[in-house]
């Protein structure tokens, strides 16, 4: 089982409510996914980086799921933006998608990211903590 520590009244709290830190039990498996992009499986790039969260949070539940995970396992996000403006969409699909369980995450703002008309792009690490799949 996965701890979260939010430490709040000792630290600041988050403005999104995530977790400060997340420590993964011992013996647990460790998932880290690439870079998701909100590429759909025949290649195409939804404009609106609203769409493109969607896009990439499926694509991570099919790497979860292959894994035998959910997003229940997800022990940190590392999220990067062309424009600060899409992390209200994130914050949005995130908070629908995962509920109570907010792992701590990075928010990075870039100037582009390498795939023409990507504008959002997240990488997962998660862990479980069972004996076998």
């Amino acid at each position: 089982m996965l701890t979260a520590y939010t430490l709040n009244g000792q630290i600041r709290a988050h403005s999104s409510n995530a977790a400060h830190g997340m420590e993964i039990p011992p013996n647990a498996r460790i998932l880290f996914c690439n870079g998701q992009v909100g590429a759909r499986l025949d290649g195409t790039v939804p404009e609106s980086p609203f769409d493109q969260f969607e896009v990439i949070f499926e694509r991570i539940r099919i790497i979860l799921t292959a894994s035998g995970m959910t997003f229940g396992d997800i022990v940190k996000f590392t999220v990067y933006v062309t424009d600060k403006s899409f992390l209200d969409d994130y914050f949005r699909i995130r908070g629908h998608i995962m509920g109570d369980h907010n792992p701590p995450a990075t928010l990075l703002i870039v100037e582009k990211l390498p795939r023409p008309g990507v504008q959002v792009e997240i990488e997962t690490i998660a862990a479980k903590a069972d004996q076998l799949r």
